[in-house]
């Protein structure tokens, strides 16, 4: 399922079958990026979309050179369970 990220919005979003997912930031400060919601519709919930919306928020701040600042308890898990892939990646 394709995920899109809308940088106006700061938000990643995935949709199937009129439910979605999301993860939405925040830009706090300069070369960060805030993780600050992840929700994803009780229909899709189970088949792993947090995770991957979370890994698509993770690639981003590689890609782009930010630090991550995980608000949301969801991605503090997540960063928490994978520490080791993503360690680099914290603030």
């Amino acid at each position: 399922m394709p995920i899109q990220h809308d940088t106006k919005n700061q938000q990643f979003t995935l949709s199937q079958d009129g439910h979605t997912g999301e993860l939405a930031y925040a830009r706090p400060a300069e070369g960060v990026i805030d993780v600050t919601h992840t929700f994803v519709d009780e229909a899709l919930r189970g088949q792993g979309l947090a995770d991957d919306l979370a890994r698509a928020a993770l690639a981003f701040a590689r890609e782009e050179k930010l630090k991550v600042k995980a608000s949301c308890k969801f991605m503090a898990g997540f960063v928490q369970k994978h520490h080791a892939e993503y360690a680099d990646l914290l603030e």
